[in-house]
């Protein structure tokens, strides 16, 4: 892999869609907040050195149990089991088990300061499922993850990378939410 350099001058590996190790970060971007407010990389300025981080977009088929075969460039981050939840905008988060494990302690943290309420984090809690990938690579969606994000049996889904985790769509929401961030990036409409 050679480096490139982005938006904001920092420098990066390409992937070509497959997850990758970040170089050096620029503070750009930053993961979840975990105890007294610092990222995960405990320095409160984005990625470190080392993080994995996914990135890119797949075109996937939901089969008629409701298994999704994961991309390969995701997989070994992932395996052997990793965790599924509601995610922002109707979408279901995949996330590595060290991931939701900061989920699941920023969440205690703030229902424990008062900025989150209890059962907010109760129906975090209630509707994450711990899943393993299969030999082929595949995940089980249950039925209320699959109605939270409006997935049919055998049908077209999105996957796509969201640095810190792997996010699954329905197609048309996933182009109109994508749509809109590119929008933004394109600074139209402001």
């Amino acid at each position: 892999m050679r480096p490139y350099f982005p938006l904001g001058g920092e420098r990066c590996l390409t992937s070509g869609g497959k997850w990758g190790k970040v170089e050096t970060h620029g503070g750009r971007w930053s993961p979840p907040l975990v105890k007294g407010g610092e990222s995960r990389s405990g320095g409160g300025k984005g990625l470190r050195d080392g993080d994995t981080v996914f990135v890119g977009v797949h075109e996937r088929q939901l089969d008629p149990k409701g298994r999704l075969a994961l991309p390969a460039a995701f997989r070994p981050r992932l395996e052997p089991r990793c965790y599924l939840a509601f995610g922002q905008d109707k979408c279901v988060d995949v996330l590595t088990a060290e991931a939701f494990e900061s989920v699941a302690t920023e969440a205690m943290e703030k229902v424990r300061r008062g900025e989150m309420d209890r059962n907010q984090m109760r129906a975090l809690a209630s509707n994450t499922i711990e899943v393993t990938i299969d030999a082929q690579g595949r995940i089980n969606l249950e039925e209320k993850l699959r109605e939270y994000a409006g997935l049919s049996l055998n049908s077209k889904v999105i996957v796509t990378g969201a640095f810190d985790r792997v996010e699954i769509w329905e197609p048309t929401r996933h182009e109109r939410i994508s749509q809109a961030g590119t929008e933004k990036i394109a600074g139209v409409g402001e």
